[in-house]
C-alpha cells in the first residue's frame, strides 16, 4: 500500500511536467498579451513673453516762480523806479513822471502861465500840457517862487511854485511843483526831492514799480 501511494505521486508529478514542457500543437497561434502603451501627452506650445518693467512716471518739478519784487521798504516807504505813473485828481489825468532825486523841486508841464492877484495874494493860472494834450485852465495860489538854473545856461529862471494834489499808488499827497513848459519833453512831470523825501526811496534800476492809477 505504501509503495502504491509513492507511485501515484510520482506519476502525477510527471504528468505535470509533461504538460508544462509540451509545445503547443501546430496550427495554433501563440497569443501574446502586450502591455498597452500609454500615449504620452505632448506639452502645448507656450509662447515665452518677457515683460519689461515700464519706468515710473515722475512729475517734473516746476521751476519756482520768482517772488514779486517789493514795492515798499520794511518801514513802509514806497519804492519808486526811474519812471512812474502819476495821477492828478485836480484835472483827472494820469501822466508819466521821471523821478529825479537830484532835482530839489518837482516840475509840472504847463502853458499859458499868467500871474494875477486875488484878495491881495498872488495867484497863477495855467493849462497843464501832457502827451500832446492841453488840459482845462486851473487857477492856484502861488506858494513861493523858485530860481531854476539850466545846465546849458548861466541865467536863472524865476518860476511860480504851486501845491497840487497827486496820487502815487495808495499815497495821496499835496506837493509843490514849479510851472514850466515841458510839452517838448518825454515826461511832462519831474518828481524831485521835495516829494521823495521821507515818503519814498528811488531804485533807478526799475521802472513803473507802483500800479497805474486812472481815477
Amino acid at each position: 500500500m505504501k509503495h502504491w501511494k509513492i507511485l501515484s505521486i510520482a506519476l502525477f508529478a510527471g504528468s505535470l511536467v509533461a504538460c508544462s514542457s509540451t509545445p503547443q500543437e501546430s496550427g495554433e497561434e501563440e497569443i501574446k498579451f502586450e502591455q498597452p502603451v500609454m500615449e504620452q501627452e505632448t506639452e502645448e506650445a507656450v509662447e515665452e513673453v518677457v515683460e519689461i518693467e515700464e519706468p515710473v512716471a515722475v512729475e517734473e518739478e516746476k521751476e519756482a516762480e520768482p517772488a514779486p519784487a517789493p514795492t515798499k521798504t520794511e518801514d513802509g516807504k514806497l519804492i519808486l523806479g526811474e519812471q512812474e505813473w502819476l495821477f492828478f485828481p485836480e484835472f483827472k489825468a494820469t501822466v508819466k513822471a521821471r523821478v529825479d532825486s537830484g532835482a530839489t523841486t518837482s516840475s509840472l508841464s504847463a502853458i499859458e502861465v499868467k500871474q494875477f492877484e486875488r484878495d491881495g495874494k498872488k495867484w497863477v493860472k495855467f493849462k497843464p500840457a501832457y502827451a500832446g494834450k492841453v488840459g482845462k485852465e486851473i487857477s492856484l495860489p502861488i506858494e513861493r517862487f523858485a530860481k531854476v538854473k539850466q545846465s546849458s545856461s548861466e541865467e536863472s529862471d524865476k518860476r511860480p511854485v504851486v501845491a497840487i494834489w497827486i496820487q502815487l499808488s495808495e499815497l495821496k499827497e499835496k506837493t509843490e511843483f514849479t510851472l514850466v513848459d515841458r510839452s517838448h519833453l518825454d515826461f511832462p512831470v519831474l518828481l524831485g526831492r521835495s516829494f521823495v523825501r521821507d515818503v519814498a526811496i528811488v531804485d533807478v534800476s526799475r521802472k513803473y514799480v507802483q500800479p497805474k492809477i486812472t481815477k
